[in-house]
This record gives structure tokens, C-alpha cells and sequence, in this order.
């Protein structure tokens, strides 16, 4: 039963982690390009917008949407790594 407890844990101790890695990648693209990095970013245009206000009003949405469907892909191979998978 023991084994199967810390194989629990050690399967939510690396979700966790992933999960950390994830929403940092999205706090930097969203807080970071679209706020901190704006003025640079402005210089260039992407569509006939500034840089930094594409990344404020649509960059940050469409990483989110890309960091859910890697997160999907990760829980999956992690969900057969400690033998969580639907069989």
C-alpha cells in the first residue's frame, strides 16, 4: 500500500511541477511581453500592430491555448509513467 502512496506522490509532486513550469512560461509571455517588455516590443508590427499590443490583446490568449494542449500531451505521458493511463 506504501508503494502505491508514494507513487501517488511522486505522480502529483512532477504534476505540480509542470504545472509551476507552464503558468511561469504564461505569466512572462502575458505580464512580461504584453507589460514589462511593451515599449520594445512596439517597434515592430505583427499584422499592422505594435508588437507589444498584439502580445496585450492576443499573444497571450494563443500561448495559453498552445501551453493546454502541451500540458495535455504531458499529463498523458505522464499518466502512463506511473501507470495512470485508461487501458
Amino acid at each position: 500500500m506504501s508503494d502505491k502512496k508514494s507513487n501517488a506522490s511522486a505522480y502529483w509532486k512532477e504534476n505540480i511541477k509542470y504545472l509551476f513550469i507552464l503558468l511561469g512560461i504564461w505569466f512572462v509571455v502575458s505580464y512580461g511581453a504584453g507589460i514589462l517588455f511593451k515599449d520594445t516590443l512596439d517597434e515592430f508590427r505583427l499584422g499592422g500592430f505594435k508588437l507589444g499590443f498584439w502580445f496585450a490583446q492576443q499573444g497571450s490568449i494563443y500561448v495559453f491555448v498552445v501551453l493546454i494542449f502541451v500540458y495535455v500531451r504531458i499529463m498523458n505521458k505522464l499518466d502512463k509513467k506511473y501507470g495512470y493511463d485508461e487501458k
